[in-house]
């Protein structure tokens, strides 16, 4: 029931919340035994249309219709965010541009990233980084071409924020 609930419906920079299992196990390896109990270990990929607080809520009401006798430990790796349009964005869709030649889109498909630390202080937070075509995969690599262009990015964002 958990994977099956819509959560929300994201919105023009989120997709939907989504309900991922990464790991289950029980027993003790033994195929004569019944296990004593069951561990779930779950995540949210989650949007900013729900809060933790509303994902606990609710997980823990559909746990108790079932009359499960559960326990949940809850970690939040961070909330997720946007940046507004303003210096940050703009200096870098113009390196951007300059570069590669490419009109650039905002997007938050990006995966999990370490901005959720700093965009609580309220800076301005966005993330360019190589293209990501063998994340998390084996042999996992980028090219050094890439890597060159960019540097020449990063510098021209450097070079529009600081001649301000």
């Amino acid at each position: 029931e958990l994977a099956a609930e819509v959560w929300d419906n994201g919105n023009e920079f989120f997709p939907a919340t989504s309900f991922q299992i990464s790991n289950i196990h029980a027993g003790t390896g033994a195929n004569n035994v019944i296990p004593a109990d069951i561990e779930v270990v779950f995540n949210f990929r989650f949007s900013t249309e729900v809060t933790a607080e509303q994902l606990k809520a609710r997980t823990e009401a559909i746990l108790a219709k079932h009359g499960l006798n559960y326990d949940l430990a809850w970690s939040l790796s961070g909330q997720p965010f946007l940046t507004a349009k303003g210096e940050l964005v703009a200096a870098s869709v113009e390196a951007i541009k300059e570069v590669a030649g490419i009109d650039t889109e905002l997007s938050t498909s990006g995966g999990t990233s370490d901005g959720r630390f700093i965009a609580p202080t309220g800076a301005q937070v966005l993330e360019l980084g190589p293209i990501n075509a063998t994340i998390h995969k084996i042999n996992e690599c980028v090219n050094v071409a890439d890597l060159d262009a960019l540097t020449k990015m990063y510098e021209g964002i450097l070079v529009r924020l600081l001649a301000k």
